[in-house]
């Protein structure tokens, strides 16, 4: 999955590229070393053979299959802003080159807006707060029931006899003239815990085929909880013509959610760090769990494909689909942030010296690429550990 996502993020970069004007040298699925490779010769389509990789025949791009199932890759002719040859990157103009740079980006966002779509309309799985929906065209379809996960000992939920496995059916405030309200999703049950909160409540659950019913007092709502059980549950919504506008309002609400996370993300960093310096040991400790905050809501791919990816398999096809689409939408955000190894970055690097009407030397651009993609890869071997430690 996220090499199909790669390849296509690149296979938007090649079209910009051809249609601007731009030679592409060579389109590889996956990453060198190479497997195989083709290209037109006379015409048609031929598989290079081995001997011909270094000096290949032919003229035009080179499609290659390569051994390291990581992404892929775009080559362009010419990629340093600096190159003026004809049929360079370098040598398009500087709207070609926006195009170019954020095409991969587009990409990423239509493969999540397209599978998006789909699950609108087969079902798509409810995982945010207030998600998206065209009300008068959602059909609420329950996969699993709200049920009590773990139970907090000497909490509201372990004083009324509530055990884990057992399944939410109503629940109805007392003495209050409030008829039972069906609990069908998870922010049925907390929704109805907030109004009610510091009060008794009767709740009407299931266990071993058996319907049952529990006073409950609600904890207050200052406190650290206020029935003291987890919930698990789990609900889709299909939507009919409306499907086009869920799976593009959906990714519109990822998306900010993922900006809003990664500017989250960096505040806890930096105030972090810089709280490390301080004299005071509570400020200290408040900077510590704000590092550690950072590092809990970052993963790298052995995060996902050792976590993520097998919880969200195991709980079916459109689980995984949203998943899908999710961690495209986090490679477009990704992509646009304004980091000279990235596609973002690159556009605000060669943006800023057009402004000064200053020239970006291939030298000045690689220097300043290669750095910022050394940080990267610090990085990403910093999250790889931390995804290690997690897995193991």
């Amino acid at each position: 999955m996220l090499m199909f996502l790669v390849t296509a993020h690149e296979f938007g970069h090649f079209i910009a590229a051809r249609r601007n004007g731009v030679e592409v040298e060579e389109f590889g699925i996956c990453f060198p070393p190479r497997a195989i490779a083709w290209r037109k010769v006379g015409g048609k389509w031929r598989r290079l053979k081995k001997s011909e990789w270094s000096n290949p025949p032919g003229k035009g791009t080179i499609i290659s299959l390569n051994l390291l199932p990581i992404g892929g890759f775009c080559q362009m002719k010419g990629e340093s802003d600096a190159d003026t040859e004809k049929g360079s990157f370098g040598a398009a103009s500087f709207w070609g080159k926006t195009k170019i740079l954020f095409a991969g980006v587009a990409m990423n966002w239509t493969v999540a807006f397209v599978l998006l779509t789909i699950l609108a309309w087969i079902g798509m799985p409810h995982f945010l707060d207030g998600q998206f929906m065209i009300e008068n065209d959602a059909k609420v379809i329950v996969d699993e029931p709200v049920k009590i996960g773990e139970v907090i000992k000497d909490s509201p939920a372990e004083k009324a006899g509530l055990r884990s496995g057992d399944s939410v059916i109503a629940m109805r405030a007392i003495d209050d003239g409030s008829e039972s309200e069906e609990i069908v999703k998870t922010e049925d049950l907390l929704e109805f815990n907030k109004k009610h909160a510091g009060g008794y409540v009767y709740m009407n659950y299931e266990r071993d085929g058996h319907e049952m019913l529990a006073e409950i007092k609600l904890n207050d709502s200052n406190a650290d909880y206020l029935l003291g059980a987890g919930i698990s549950g789990s609900v889709r919504y299909m939507s009919s013509w409306s499907a086009p506008i869920v799976g593009l309002g959906t990714m519109a609400q990822i998306t900010g959610e993922t900006f809003k996370g990664v500017g989250t993300l960096l505040y806890n960093l930096v105030s972090g760090v810089v709280q490390q310096i301080n004299p005071n040991a509570e400020v200290r400790e408040s900077g510590a769990k704000a590092i550690k905050s950072a590092g809990d809501s970052v993963s790298g791919p052995v995060g996902i494909i050792g976590v993520l990816f097998p919880a969200f398999a195991a709980s079916g096809l459109n689980n995984l689909m949203f998943l899908v689409a999710l961690i495209s939408i986090s490679l477009a955000c990704m992509n646009v942030l304004p980091i000279p190894a990235l596609d973002g970055g690159r556009w605000l690097l060669i943006a800023i010296y057009r402004l000064r009407k200053k020239k970006l030397t291939k030298a000045k651009e690689e220097k300043i690429v290669g750095r910022a993609f050394m940080v990267i890869l610090i990085l990403a071997a910093i999250v790889t550990v931390i995804d290690i430690i997690r897995l193991f």
